[in-house]
């Protein structure tokens, strides 16, 4: 039977917000969100996913599907039910093949489903699960009124079984009153056994209160005797106390002398640590100012470059300045070099370095593997790292970053290269700050604000040393 492409109207929501941003355009309005399903309805729809499933091919199967689909039929919607039904809500073209090969099982039924009618006298169940797969004009409406249907039904079991539990408790009080006529018989018959045992209580009772009354006595005698060993113990008590006390002002004067010694060390302490700070505040501001005062830049050569350059006409010599020039922007041992002084700031150029190393890969993709190699170094050195990508908007569903990782995303009317230029002029005088990006404008930008710039390539030799 030919398939007409089902009618839908859900897509990614981060392809449309990507292709906007890469067209300029201002992203449209949201898909309109799923309908909530019955969950008879959902349960049948994974049931019919399920079992086309294995009938797929290889490469029609998405990922998180291939290993639900090599289950036991039995096995296969029960455990496989979640991934299922995310499958079919994320991939329309997975839906697509799901729905023409139950539509071809359906027959009739799926003809009429997919030209937006339902017979009479169709399952409500079935005819949703149709329509939510095949996703014709008017679908939403088949779906809503075959929920209608499958409420009506369940309301209609559910006053059933109100009756039938009606009927079994006036069954159950009938009987109970029976019962409750016999247990009357007895306790009328308990009741005058209880009444003689109630007189010769009531004889026993007398000899008690006469028992009472001398044990009364001898209770009395005893309170005496008692009342004259607590004033002893009184007594007692207030001697311990007034030693209490005695010791407790001999711990406070104790407590006093801890206190001042305490501050006294305290004072000693906070004299050593001025000190210190001023010596090294005073070698800090020193270092800064003699680099500000030689005004030294980068330099493109080392000494032994100069010597190399000296002996470059001679027989056999090697022309290596050059390479070794052209090789230490994108040198990682020039990087771990930078990343082992103290304090060091790594600012990432996101995009510039995952499109130069691994573009074949999804933007989501991409900032992920990005992200979670950065983790591994920021774990390594013990330094602060920050990566930039652009980003008119916030991304929605980005993994949390790793401990020591900083995730920025530019925001509307700015690029990712303003706001590192911005990152790198917000650090203080002297920090090394190292910024990765093969954007020459971007390097040149930095290196004017005391920053060290160096090729994505130095990154990704790293990334993958790791």
């Amino acid at each position: 039977m030919p398939l007409t492409e089902p009618h839908d109207d859900h897509f990614s929501a981060e392809e449309s917000l990507v292709g906007a941003h890469d067209a300029g355009e201002t992203p449209a309005a949201p898909p309109e969100p799923e309908p909530t399903l019955p969950e008879p309805v959902r349960q049948r729809i994974v049931t019919l996913t399920a079992a086309v499933l294995p009938g797929l091919a290889a490469d029609e199967v998405p990922v998180p599907l291939r290993r639900v689909a090599k289950f036991a039929p039995n096995r296969r919607a029960r455990l496989g039910a979640p991934a299922i039904a995310a499958q079919l809500t994320a991939d329309p073209l997975f839906r697509q093949r799901v729905t023409a090969r139950v539509l071809a099982d359906a027959g009739d039924l799926g003809a009429a489903v997919v030209e937006g009618t339902a017979p009479a006298a169709a399952d409500p169940v079935e005819v949703a699960a149709l329509a939510y797969l095949a996703r014709p004009r008017g679908w939403r409406e088949l779906i809503e009124a075959s929920g209608a249907a499958v409420r009506a039904e369940a309301d209609s079991a559910v006053v059933a079984e109100l009756v039938r539990e009606a009927e079994q408790r006036a069954t159950r009080a009938e009987h109970d009153r029976a019962v409750a006529r016999v247990e009357a018989e007895k306790l009328r018959d308990e009741l005058a056994r209880v009444r003689e045992e109630l007189g010769q209580l009531r004889e026993e009772a007398r000899q008690i209160t006469r028992t009472l009354r001398e044990t009364q006595a001898r209770e009395r005698k005893a309170t005496e005797m008692l009342a004259t060993e607590r004033g002893r113990a009184a007594r007692a008590a207030a001697d311990a106390d007034a030693e209490l006390r005695r010791a407790r002002a001999r711990l406070a004067e104790a407590e006093a002398a801890a206190g001042v010694a305490r501050v006294s060390a305290k004072e000693a302490r906070s004299v050593d640590e001025a000190r210190l700070w001023l010596l090294l505040e005073t070698i800090g501001q020193a270092a800064v100012g003699l680099r500000r005062e030689l005004a030294l830049d980068p330099v493109d050569k080392l000494p032994a470059d100069f010597v190399a350059d000296a002996f470059a006409d001679q027989p056999g010599a090697t022309p290596a300045g050059a390479a070794t020039r052209a090789r230490d922007t994108d040198d990682p041992a020039r990087l771990d070099q930078l990343l082992a002084l103290p304090r060091a700031h790594l600012v990432v150029d996101g995009y510039n370095v995952t499109k130069r190393g691994f573009g074949e890969m999804s933007l989501e993709q991409q900032r992920k593997r990005l992200i979670t190699g950065l983790g591994g170094i920021a774990a390594q050195t013990g330094d602060e790292v920050t990566v930039v990508f652009d980003g008119a908007e916030r991304i929605h569903g980005l993994p949390p970053a790793p401990r020591g990782v900083r995730v920025l995303f530019s925001r509307k009317g700015e690029t990712a290269d303003e706001l590192i230029r911005r990152l790198v002029r917000a650090e203080p005088a002297g920090r090394p700050v190292v910024v990765v990006s093969s954007d020459r404008e971007v390097a040149d930008g930095v290196r004017r604000h005391g920053a060290y710039p160096l090729g994505a390539d130095s990154l990704l030799r790293r990334l993958a040393r790791s």
